[in-house]
């Protein structure tokens, strides 16, 4: 147990290494080594005999608690599902992706803040298509937990947007343990207007009907929408309402958030910064549903008690993006150790 702290302990030093190098290509080289790391068989030295594991009985993300994920961004085409699902975590949602492969917005489009530990992104769904991820879904070969996240192009309008998600729900379905529908990314033209009233009822009950007739064929795969966390709580009753009368089987709380005074610009801002507002979004629509839906958080997760901080405002799980990227796979450890000492108390 201890061997496999220190290495983590290594990993975790190595990517503050790769901070000093512009971001976009630092993620790039940490995930190409992770990948070949994971080829040589060096990650599975690292696997703790003790962390905590999905259950063997259900990969149903609305029949399991406190699961500890990697949030939509970080892998956004499946290509390294095997090697992050050899560090520890619970589950991974990968994507966002569109029917289309692009390119997404000009770059330089990440930018890290060290001191305040948090990073400005503007990538604008950039992906390889959703064929490309299918393909990878089908060729992964560990039995992790993995959520498809879909978005449309950035040349459809929101009246047509609808078709956009049909297209990529109806090729991950089968292949996807969940499925996350992102209508809260700041990064692509109009898309949050989508959590609006005058389309979201129909995109919602669209996805609802597809999901309904796709799981007579194949698995029951339950659906999320990600929510923004600049909502007011005007629109977010709006959003939940849509959401329980279309039957849809829960939400992710929250994405990234464009209120601030960012020196980078614009774009939306995750890390340390965003922990309070997504914190009490994550509040406010836990007391608009109760129990009725499953909540998975996401925003500002940078340490163990950011985790259960999250689990005791009413999220059933907990995905990590900045955090990750900051502290490396340390954190998941972390999380790992801290849920075993909540168990043995």
């Amino acid at each position: 147990m201890a061997i496999c702290h220190i290495k983590m302990y290594l990993i975790s030093l190595l990517t503050k290494f790769l901070h000093f190098l512009p971001a976009e290509f630092s993620h790039l080289v940490a995930m190409k080594g992770l990948k070949i790391s994971n080829y040589l068989g060096l990650l599975k030295l690292l696997q703790s005999k003790i962390k905590s594991k999905p259950d063997t009985t259900t990969k149903d993300m609305t029949r399991l608690v406190g699961k500890v994920g990697l949030a939509a961004g970080l892998d956004k085409n499946g290509d390294y599902i095997d090697c992050l699902a050899a560090l520890g975590i619970d589950f991974i949602e990968v994507g966002t992706v569109t029917p289309r492969a692009q390119k997404g917005n000009p770059r330089p489009r990440i930018f890290r803040n060290k001191k305040d530990k948090s990073i400005i992104n503007r990538l604008g769904f950039n992906n390889k298509g959703v064929d490309h991820l299918v393909q990878n879904l089908k060729r992964k070969k560990s039995n992790i937990i993995v959520g498809s996240s879909i978005g449309r192009n950035f040349d459809t309008s929101n009246d047509d947007a609808v078709n956009d998600y049909l297209y990529c729900l109806e090729r991950v379905y089968r292949y996807s343990d969940y499925i996350a529908v992102n209508i809260s990314s700041p990064n692509s033209k109009d898309l949050r207007k989508l959590g609006n009233k005058k389309y979201l009822d129909s995109l919602l009950e669209t996805i609802k009907s597809a999901q309904d007739r796709l799981s007579r064929v194949h698995k029951f795969v339950p659906i999320f929408v990600k929510i923004s966390p600049d909502e007011t709580e005007e629109n977010l009753k709006t959003i939940c309402n849509s959401i329980i009368q279309c039957k849809i089987d829960g939400i992710i709380c929250t994405n990234t958030s464009i209120e601030h005074s960012h020196e980078d610009g614009q774009g939306g801002i995750s890390g340390a910064p965003l922990k309070e507002k997504s914190t009490t979004c994550l509040n406010y629509v836990k007391s608009l549903v109760g129990d009725s839906l499953t909540i998975i958080a996401s925003g500002g997760v940078m340490s163990a008690s950011d985790f259960h901080a999250k689990i005791e405002a009413g999220a059933d799980h907990v995905q990590l993006y900045t955090g990750f990227i900051f502290e490396g796979p340390k954190l998941i450890q972390d999380i790992i150790d801290l849920n075993l000492d909540k168990l043995k108390t």
